[in-house]
């Protein structure tokens, strides 16, 4: 993998992943927009009621807002187009986001483009170009996990505007969290009740029993596992682990690195294929990495989550007033069906 930094108009980082080692450094191409500094300036709020920390970011309301394919913002720099990345080509790119969720003591935000295809998506990449896009993760966990007060790296993708996505270009999203998230922080409660409980980890016990009921197992490699928990939240829900229990993409071995794509790939193409649409299936796709100093994060393990919000062909999963009201979560369909069905899905 090659690495070329440079910087957009407005003083915002922007980094070139390209896979070949005789790809030549790039950086070149300055970024002719007139743009103005990034003013931001999220604030982190913690709710009383609950604990939990919000984010108030009130200037994401002027962020780009589905816009034409000729206005695409993360298409590449040609025919005259003036958008977030200069060069005229490219394979995978990360920035800063110029409309952040997180900035500052908040965090920061990163974009993540996969390909210059606009009307591609993750699962069309080829086995390379996805290993590449592992890559670029991993650099990127590694280099915002060293940044003064950063607590979670979080490597996300939302796919489709039933998501509530307002770019179409393929891309993906990483935030550098100074605090837990919620759910990061259930999770490491969780494990630190069953390490109590039972001297075990927790998420060993999970992929354990998961592999043990094979009717819960979507695909499997020598490294990973993709599985439906046995409390799933989402119609389709399916978890991917490496067996080796590890905190983070960083510490994966060359053998799990290489594995990886060709089970997500196969993975997303399920997905895909569930419903019997022309239209591609909207997910979200997350994953999950161990808090640095967080009570109980060193039990976490590193996995991916990868869910969507289509329960059938025509119908969504909404979250009404149960799951919104009181985050309690009503499944549709059994876990072992979903599991019997993206197995099926081929």
């Amino acid at each position: 993998m090659k690495k070329s930094v440079t910087q957009l108009a407005d003083g915002r980082e922007l980094i070139y992943y390209d896979a070949a080692d005789s790809t030549a450094v790039r950086g070149h191409d300055p970024d002719l927009r007139p743009l103005d500094r990034v003013d931001s300036s999220p604030e982190l709020r913690r709710d009383p009621a609950t604990g939990d920390w919000i984010t108030i970011a009130a200037h994401r309301q002027a962020r780009t807002y589905h816009p034409p394919a000729d206005q695409c913002p993360l298409c590449p720099a040609r025919d005259g187009r003036l958008g977030e990345i200069p060069a005229a080509d490219y394979e995978v790119v990360v920035f800063e986001n110029r409309f952040p969720s997180l900035a500052g003591p908040a965090g920061r935000c990163e974009v993540v483009c996969f390909t210059p295809e606009h009307e591609a998506g993750f699962g069309d990449l080829t086995p390379a170009r996805a290993r590449l896009v592992l890559d670029a993760w991993t650099d990127r966990t590694a280099q915002l996990s060293a940044l003064p007060g950063v607590e979670q790296v979080y490597c996300f993708e939302n796919r489709g505007a039933e998501i509530g996505v307002t770019l179409a270009h393929p891309h993906g999203q990483i935030y550098a969290f100074t605090t837990p998230p919620p759910r990061t922080v259930k999770m490491a409660a969780a494990a630190t009740a069953h390490r109590a409980a039972t001297g075990r980890n927790l998420f060993e016990d999970l992929l354990a029993e998961a592999r043990a009921a094979t009717d819960r197992v979507v695909t499997a490699g020598e490294h990973w596992t993709a599985f439906v928990p046995y409390a799933a939240r989402w119609p389709y829900e399916v978890h991917l682990y490496p067996h080796r229990r590890v905190p983070d993409l960083t510490c994966l071995t060359e053998a799990e690195r290489a594995e990886f794509p060709g089970l997500y790939l196969d993975l997303l193409r399920r997905f895909d294929r569930l419903f019997g649409r022309t239209e591609p299936t909207p997910y979200i796709s997350a994953w999950h990495q161990a808090p640095a100093t967080a009570p109980g994060g060193s039990e976490l393990a590193l996995h991916l989550e990868l869910f969507t919000v289509r329960r059938t062909a025509e119908k969504l999963k909404y979250l009404a007033g149960t799951e919104s009201g009181m985050e309690a979560f009503i499944n549709d369909v059994a876990p072992e069906t979903a599991a019997r069905q993206l197995r099926e899905s081929v």
